[in-house]
């Protein structure tokens, strides 16, 4: 029901390819030592992350009293991680400054990292990403329980929670990233917020980056796949669509300017958007003579089982289709990975919320009409 992270498709840590001129100059050599209290013994592995892909640096070993000390040359802002034998991982973003790990085996909460502060932010990052984890299984085992009690109300009000979960997560992780200023660590809270719903905030924060780490290889990255999602983002105007309804007639989305519309990318093989279908007829009533539309949009293969899903579920809005699954050229455009998904435009055609389903949507119409 819920991924740990919504992510652009990168993962969490990234490296550098270049540094800005306004960083603080260093000898290019960064010192990483510690003290391990209560270790089970084996291994220390410190690994570099490189694009995308971390690569094992070396073995550490602790002295006679616990400790460990080891240099790594650094002339660029870069990811590390410490495997603490098997048992706990330490992740370290390393520029100018040494930096220093104490932890104590018999208490998972004894973390402490000095020295680096791009280090030390990272250590928020991960004690978001544990709390946040925790919370998604909690509701990911309440609603494979619900599932196989097939009590639909609980998995509704799930459902529910996990939106709202998402909702505050996001704000949560907003706040802990500005709260990091222009560190290079705020990139691995990135992945922990969905780029579709807050694409500016992203966007604004990859500019800031990218002005204190010019020509940087991952910002560069990050800036393209931005480039790709700019067109659906918040307040652009939607992309058209043309495409035939049940009965052959060629229907564009932009037909419907002057009001505000929902397109629903849904399909009849598609249970979560079948579940969906009656709250939507219910709302789609309610609203449809002060101005609400609905454009449907199906990604089915066969057209009798796209028609025999619009009559069962009694969906009388405009429905189109080129029936061609997940390579139809609407999902394409609207860069269309899983259903259901939906985009709500203005009467001026541009997008104003997406993926609203369930409470949210009917808190977003009241918004509008009430």
């Amino acid at each position: 029901m819920l991924n740990r992270i919504n992510a652009i498709a990168l993962l969490l840590i990234f490296s550098f390819s270049a540094c800005s001129e306004k960083e603080v100059k260093n000898d290019g050599t960064v010192t990483i030592s510690g003290t391990l209290e209560n270790a089970p013994g084996g291994d220390i592995i410190l690994s570099q992350f490189t694009d995308t892909r971390p690569k094992v640096l070396d073995t550490l070993t602790l002295d006679d009293k616990g400790s460990f000390e080891y240099q790594v040359s650094v002339d660029t802002p870069t990811f590390y991680e410490l495997n603490l034998y098997g048992q706990k991982s330490v992740r370290l973003a390393l520029l100018n400054e040494d930096v220093q790990v104490n932890y104590d085996f018999s208490s998972p909460e004894s973390l402490v990292i000095e020295g680096s502060k791009d280090s030390q932010e990272m250590v928020k990052i991960e004690k978001m990403m544990e709390a946040y984890q925790t919370k998604v299984n909690a509701l990911n085992e309440a609603y494979y329980e619900a599932m196989s009690e097939n009590d639909s109300e609980r998995i509704k009000e799930i459902q529910a929670e996990a939106m709202l979960l998402e909702s505050n997560q996001a704000s949560e992780v907003k706040n802990v990233i500005n709260s990091m200023g222009d560190s290079f660590a705020s990139l691995a809270a990135i992945g922990l917020i969905n780029p579709k719903n807050e694409f500016q905030f992203i966007d604004s924060l990859v500019a800031k980056l990218d002005e204190k780490y010019p020509e940087t290889k991952s910002i560069i990255q990050l800036k393209q796949q931005l480039d790709e999602m700019r067109a659906l983002s918040m307040g652009q105007v939607a992309p058209e669509i043309e495409l035939t309804n049940p009965q052959g007639e060629l229907i564009k989305l932009s037909d419907f300017r002057g009001k505000y519309v929902m397109i629903d990318f849904w399909a009849a093989w598609c249970k979560p958007c079948r579940e969906e279908n009656p709250n939507v007829v219910k709302l789609y009533n309610q609203y449809k003579d002060q101005g609400f539309e609905v454009f449907g949009v199906s990604l089915d293969r066969t057209k009798e089982a796209w028609v025999q899903a619009i009559e069962e579920d009694g969906l009388t809005w405009t429905q189109v289709s080129d029936l061609k699954y997940f390579n139809s050229v609407a999902a394409e455009t609207y860069q269309i990975n899983a259903i259901p998904a939906t985009y709500l435009l203005d009467p001026d055609g541009k997008i104003i919320a997406k993926d609203l389903r369930g409470p949210s949507l009917r808190a977003k119409l009241e918004e509008i009409f009430n």
